[in-house]
């Protein structure tokens, strides 16, 4: 019955978050030409500083603030979170120059932001053979929040510009609201450990995961797939207006449509896949999947096609799960909070440098000289899918199934 109700909450938290974050991607071309970011390849470089901004605070505080859960419990640190995100939304509804919306992330990303916590707390009441699938539901709960989220946002900005955040900034509170009354705590005392001055640092918690055995391989393969599938959230909405001449409402619902197939993949296909062909031939098909929807998605130019690849990259989603439950299973009851933190710090590098790149090269395609390629960001993802792949195959003997 704990489990269940536990379970439940930490769903509907990241279902509201999720909501808070997928409601801005739609309106992100029309909030960067309200601070005066310049044409379509300019705002897709401002809005990925923007991101990058979210994901360095997020690298420098994710292992600390998972240190910190391990010490205290995830009830606390979950619940300081959604009010910082609560805040953060505040700031960038009020904010009407591109540095009030980077302070406003970057709060944002001081908070440890609550997938963090979530996905720690999940492990603590999840068996080894329960945690891909488990993890897989944190990702079918984050594809219902992509439902809503980028459809509201669509909607709401017909309003008003600041009327998506004012709805995530509520959201988030309520949803904080609601965890001081029901939330229960995952992690007994007796499983905690003193949070000391060396958890401050987070290089050492991220050099120590890597010398932990058998964390270094899914560590690394988390790092480059993050790197490679930024390519989605950084350009969805520039590259659609760019290819297709998209409003921001086609932009919102394209958002909402992925929405759905990541979470039918999550919360339905995963566990299907799961049991019958295992973990590691299920994380094999996510893996083809990403490859082929990212070579398709830097040549095409159609609708029709559009639609097709999109069902591959849905499926690509298989991966996170995956990899973060062979990496889970490495690591003891009372270090699953560093570990989630510095797989968390380990995806906000990528997301750092990934904006970086990928707007730098989409901004470099579109360009008025050289050749036009608006689909090169999604090919040099490919190629790095590619690239991990020898990486890849090492990791069947972390499956635990």
């Amino acid at each position: 019955m704990f489990k269940n109700r536990a379970i439940l909450f930490i769903l509907i938290t990241l279902v509201i978050d999720a909501i808070g974050i997928g409601i801005v991607f739609p309106i992100m071309p029309d909030l960067m030409d309200r601070v005066g970011a310049g044409d379509t390849g300019q705002g897709a470089f401002w809005g990925g500083l923007l991101m990058t901004a979210y994901a360095g605070a997020l690298f420098l505080c994710g292992p600390i603030v998972g240190s910190i859960s391990d010490a205290v419990g995830r009830r606390p640190i979950l619940i300081a979170a959604l009010v910082m995100l609560a805040l953060d939304y505040v700031i960038m509804a009020l904010a009407e120059t591109f540095w009030l919306l980077l302070l406003g992330r970057t709060l944002a990303g001081l908070a440890g932001a609550t997938y963090i916590t979530a996905t720690a707390y999940i492990a603590d009441i999840s068996s080894p053979q329960e945690k891909a699938a488990n993890f897989g539901l944190i990702g079918a709960a984050f594809g219902i929040g992509f439902v809503l989220g980028p459809a509201i946002g669509g909607v709401a900005a017909e309003i008003s510009i600041a009327a998506p955040f004012w709805i995530a900034a509520l959201l988030s509170a309520g949803n904080a609201l609601f965890g001081v009354f029901v939330l229960p705590e995952s992690l007994a005392p007796d499983k905690r450990r003193p949070f000391g001055k060396r958890d401050l640092n987070p290089f050492k918690s991220i050099f120590d995961a890597f010398r932990f055995p058998g964390l270094a391989v899914p560590l690394i393969c988390i790092f480059i797939f993050e790197f490679a599938n930024m390519v989605y959230p950084t350009l969805w909405a520039f590259w659609t207006r760019e290819v297709f001449d998209w409003p921001t409402l086609y932009i919102g619902l394209s958002l909402a449509a992925y929405g759905v197939l990541l979470a039918f993949v999550q919360g339905v296909l995963m566990p299907i896949f799961i049991r019958w062909i295992g973990d590691y031939r299920t994380l094999m098909l996510g893996m083809i999947s990403a490859l082929i929807g990212m070579i398709g998605f830097g040549f095409t130019a159609s609708i029709a096609a559009l639609v097709i690849f999109l069902l591959l990259a849905a499926l690509s989603d298989l991966v996170p799960a995956l990899m973060t439950a062979m990496a889970s299973n490495q690591a003891d009851e009372d270090r699953q909070g560093v570990v989630q933190g510095v797989i968390a710090s380990l995806s906000s590098v990528a997301a750092v440098l990934s904006p970086l790149a990928m707007t730098g090269i989409f901004q470099a395609s579109v360009d008025s000289e050289g050749v036009y390629l608006p689909g090169a960001p999604f090919l040099f993802s490919a190629i790095l899918v590619v690239v991990m792949m020898p990486l890849v195959f090492r990791l069947r003997r972390y499956a635990s199934v």
